[in-house]
């Protein structure tokens, strides 16, 4: 019995045994290959979901397919079975989603989709490519969250690259099952809640980058285990309680660390002096506070650090001499003091040295620049004393310059004059003495020079030749101590376009190669001693929108030639002795709105044509022999008018018959008239109906549904792009229709409008209006947008509901919108610029979500033959930058500028214009004269709506950024990124959540 139970029990584990063999034998047999036909069709049909398709890929043809592996683009295979291992398609511009068909390629090893256009979810089968290494997705739209695909089975994984996209989830855990993963990459999304402790386990990672999202709570510690790390990146929009951890001294391999502005606080860890292998640290722009640790001068392979924009106290510790590697240094925007210490200007590798904006004292390193290497050096707004050192061109490498705002004195080093390098020179607001090196004005790189505000003295150097065209665009001289008469070789500088030279006291006559200057946009020559008469050369400069010759001693009649700049819209002559009377031809210039005639000798009559009636009666006091305006009338004027009629009256009637005559000739052409009018609305109906509708998603209506939306009732809002109807489609969908103003007979009918509009409509961010269709005949284009139910920014903020956008909401709104407008400057393909940001350009939506709109459209609207068409889109009064007034060109620095004006809208709840109680002033203006632009004393203007209810901290470094978005120079303010990133500080923590 025994022996038969036991042969049972063995026999059994035998077929046990036999059967795991058979299951594993089975198991190891490899997926047989796919025949080039079939994987040839299965790329063919993903091709056939991109809308935007590269000429790269007209080699996808199943005529072709038996050479899928050597002529196809992008592709790789394994030559011994003949399998697709490599799909790289990244940076060709496509767009449209990705099939599901994709993971039809079993073989598939890598896959490269990034630097393209993708929308829409990821394919939910991914984790069918049981084989693959790496997926790179980078710089798409794919939305959705990831947390719901099955990666965990992507065993194989090692790269997962999914680097600005729209994911919009907690942080997946899967990753957490991947054992080979080593580069891990989720910044740039919207991502959301808080960093998983347990991301700290992934010890294999040495790649791991969450910057970018809407993260928020505490970094954890346990991230301090991941100590096979080269690179951490952790920063931008996230806003992160507490500081950083100490435990980030573990990380010993770290390379590359980037915290920067996400809002952390307290000190710098002196553990961060462990990370020996360090070669960039980037902290700025966050609230950190205390001393520099000493520490920090242990790590001598660093060559990059940044710790700007944060309340850092304290010096500069003697222990960072020992960061010999040293390229870059930014400490701006600090309230370090002390001396600037001397072994800075020993640091063989310095290139850049940033400490703006701090309470440094004492004087510049003699030796700053004597490693050859420096390129750029900013030194502004300190307490800076002693002189420029002789030594920072002294390896022929430097391009900035900025040392404004000091207390410098004596001259400035003759060197300069031969530093061919340099490109921004800021020297003013200080106490320089001596003459301008020669050369210095002649540089061939130089674009900005700025020494105003000292005490320069001696004459302007002549150049001797003009060897090779200059660069100089905005030269600043005034008040100074300059004499002498100015140089014939002014002329030189074919880009310039700003030269101030008032406050100084040049002599002589403006010489005639002021002529030459064509780009020149405000000439100001004020305040100095030029004699002789006003060069007609002068009008040659025909993009000239400032002029200002006053208090000078020039004499004789102001040239007719004047009128040739038919774009000047400033001219002061005042204070002068001028002669003759005025040119009755400036009355012509239609942009002239401000004149200054006073103080001189002008005789005669005041021209009573065009302009001369809107200038002031003062802009022509002091001018014995000049009548015509209110405090002086003409008496001889009055008397001709008497005359003029007495001569009417006493003039016979006309005979009846002529006026019988004349009324039958009146009846005539107004029939003809009437006729012509009958026929061409005829002929416009008959047109008019061929609608031509192009959609960038599935709509389920019409063109004929989007022209019901067309009628008076339904009108929504109107501006100077064009009147906005609301409407309700069939299917219940709100929409909102534009109809474009100025883009029809009045102008060039379509001048790229359709390409750009596509180009619009496939534009997709949380923060930017929908463009969902665009539709056009001879007679009008209309757009068709998503319906945003509480209107915009400007109604909600300015009418009767301004009492209920608590700051909360304002702050939200703020860094949302500047989000979208950061998306159009930094991230779309194209780059588009706004034109036109303002409150009422920024709508709400029913959770009072913050979208752009009107993106892009004044690029387009603009038609250069008609002025009609700009006027309307020139940008809208009060939020314009003040560059664009004599310039009329707009950047994405006049983006910036105007949604600074917005952001003072919010803290003040003022309009731009027009509530200030005295002509003239702007809500920037009003700003700076209630604070002087010290955000401290934000709290003077609050909106008193909002009850003082505010964390002022918040309001103040809301108030801080508007400050830099409207600074005066367009290169002074940040990027529309910066700007997302210094407002993300603003927000106190778990304030906003993703909804």
């Amino acid at each position: 019995m025994a022996s038969s139970v036991f042969c049972l029990v063995l026999f059994s584990l035998i077929l046990l045994c036999l059967t795991c063999h058979a299951s594993s034998v089975s198991s190891s047999i490899p997926i047989p290959p796919m025949s080039l036909r079939s994987q040839a069709s299965i790329l063919v049909s993903i091709k056939q979901d991109f809308e935007a398709k590269s000429s790269s890929l007209n080699s996808w043809n199943m005529s072709n397919y038996m050479s899928l592996c050597s002529t196809w683009y992008g592709i790789q295979c394994d030559h011994n079975n003949m399998s697709v291992v490599s799909l790289d398609i990244s940076n060709l511009n496509v767009s449209g989603t990705l099939s599901p068909s994709i993971t039809g390629l079993r073989s598939l090893v890598s896959l490269s989709l990034g630097g393209n256009g993708f929308s829409g979810e990821f394919p939910a089968d991914i984790h069918k490519l049981q084989g693959l290494t790496s997926l790179n997705i980078t710089n798409n739209m794919f939305s959705g969250s990831l947390s719901d695909l099955e990666f965990s089975k992507l065993k194989e994984l090692q790269v997962l690259d999914a680097y600005d996209n729209m994911f919009n989830s907690s942080l997946p855990l899967f990753v957490l099952e991947l054992p080979k993963l080593k580069h891990l990459n989720f910044g740039g999304n919207y991502f959301y809640g808080v960093i998983p402790p347990s991301y700290g386990n992934m010890v294999q990672l040495n790649y791991l980058s969450l910057a970018g999202n809407d993260l928020r709570g505490s970094i954890p510690a346990n991230l301090g285990n991941l100590t096979n790390l080269t690179h951490l990146f952790l920063g931008y929009y996230n806003q992160f309680d507490g500081g950083i951890p100490p435990h980030f001294g573990k990380l010993i391999n770290l390379v590359h660390l980037d915290i920067a502005n996400c809002g952390i606080r307290g000190p710098i860890p002196a553990e961060l002096g462990n990370l020996y292998k360090l070669d960039t640290l980037f902290l700025q722009t966050n609230q950190l506070n205390g001393s520099l640790p000493p520490q920090l001068g242990n790590l001598s392979s660093l060559k990059s650090l940044d710790l700007s924009n944060n309340e850092i106290t304290g010096d500069i510790p003697n222990e960072f001499s020992g960061l010999h590697e040293l390229t870059l240094l930014n400490l701006f925007i600090n309230m370090l003091n002390g001396e600037i210490p001397h072994f800075i200007a020993e640091l063989p590798n310095l290139e850049v040295l940033k400490l703006w904006q701090n309470n440094f004292t004492g004087t510049i390193p003699s030796k700053l620049g004597q490693n050859g290497k420096l390129t750029e050096l900013d030194l502004s707004t300190n307490k800076l004393t002693g002189l420029v050192p002789k030594s920072l061109c002294l390896g022929k490498r430097l391009k900035i310059l900025i040392l404004l705002n000091n207390f410098l004195f004596g001259s400035l080093p003759s060197d300069l004059g031969q530093c061919y390098t340099l490109q921004r020179v800021r020297l003013g607001q200080n106490y320089l003495t001596g003459s301008i090196p020669k050369g210095f004005l002649y540089l061939p790189e130089l674009s900005l020079l700025e020494l105003q505000n000292n005490y320069l003295s001696g004459w302007l150097p002549q150049e001797a030749t003009n060897t090779s065209p200059s660069k100089l665009a905005q030269l600043n001289l005034s008040n100074n101590r300059l004499s002498g008469s100015l140089p014939t070789s002014i002329g030189n500088f074919p880009s310039l376009q700003t030269l101030l030279l008032h406050g100084n006291r040049f002599s002589g006559e403006i010489p005639q190669d002021i002529g030459r200057l064509r780009n020149i946009l405000k000439m100001d020559l004020s305040t100095n001693n030029f004699s002789g008469s006003i060069p007609s050369e002068i009008g040659t400069c025909v993009l000239l929108t400032y002029l200002d010759l006053s208090q000078n001693q020039l004499s004789g009649p102001i040239p007719i030639q004047v009128s040739q700049i038919h774009i000047l819209n400033y001219l002061n002559v005042s204070w002068n002795h001028l002669n003759q009377s005025l040119p009755k031809e400036l009355g012509a210039m239609k942009g002239l709105t401000s004149a200054d005639f006073s103080h001189n000798n002008f005789s005669g009559s005041i021209p009573d044509v065009g302009q001369f009636s809107v200038f002031n009666s003062t802009s022509f006091e002091d001018n014995p022999q000049l009548c015509g305006y209110d405090s002086k009338p003409c008496n001889h004027s009055s008397t001709a008018v008497m005359e003029s009629r007495d001569k009417n009256n006493a003039k016979p009637g006309v005979p009846g018959k002529y006026k019988l005559l004349f009324a039958l000739a009146l009846l005539g052409c107004s029939l003809v008239f009437a006729t012509l009018a009958i026929i061409k609305s005829r002929k416009i109906r008959r047109h008019s109906n061929s609608w031509k509708l192009t959609t960038f998603q599935k709509l389920e209506y019409g063109s004929e549904d989007i022209l019901g939306c067309i009628k008076e009732s339904n009108v929504i809002g109107r501006g100077g792009a064009g009147v906005v109807y609301g409407g309700t489609m069939p299917n219940g969908e709100q929409v909102a229709v534009k109809k474009l103003l100025g883009i029809n007979k009045g102008c060039s009918h379509d001048n790229g409008l359709s390409a750009e509009i596509k180009t619009l409509g496939r534009i997709r961010h949380r923060y930017i209006v929908r463009l969902l269709a665009f539709c056009s005949n001879k007679e009008a284009n209309l757009l068709v947008y998503e319906y945003m139910p509480n209107g915009s920014l400007g109604e909600a903020l300015h009418g009767k509901r301004g009492e209920f956008l608590k700051w909360d909401t304002r702050l939200k709104i703020a860094t949302e919108a500047a989000k979208g407008l950061c998306y159009l400057h930094h991230d779309c393909s194209p780059l588009i610029i706004h034109r036109d940001v303002k409150s009422n350009n920024i709508l709400l939506n029913s959770d009072f979500e913050a979208h752009v709109a009107d993106f892009g459209l004044a690029k387009f609207l603009q038609d250069p033959g008609t002025s009609e068409c700009m006027s309307s889109i020139a940008g809208s009064y009060g939020y314009i930058a003040p560059e664009y007034a004599y310039t009329l060109k707009v950047d994405e620095k006049s983006d910036v500028y105007s949604f600074g004006v917005v952001l003072l809208e919010l803290i003040t709840g003022r309009r731009p214009v027009g509530d200030f109680g005295e002509e003239g002033l702007d809500i920037v203006q009003w700003t700076k004269l209630q604070t002087n632009w010290c955000k401290e004393r934000v709290a003077k203007i609050l909106d008193g709506r909002l009850n003082h209810h505010i964390p002022l901290d918040e309001a103040m470094q809301v108030f801080f950024v508007a400050m830099l978005c409207v600074q005066e120079q367009s290169v002074e303010r940040p990027t529309m990124r910066e700007v997302v990133e210094m407002l993300a500080q603003a927000k106190q923590p778990n304030t906003f959540q993703m909804q």
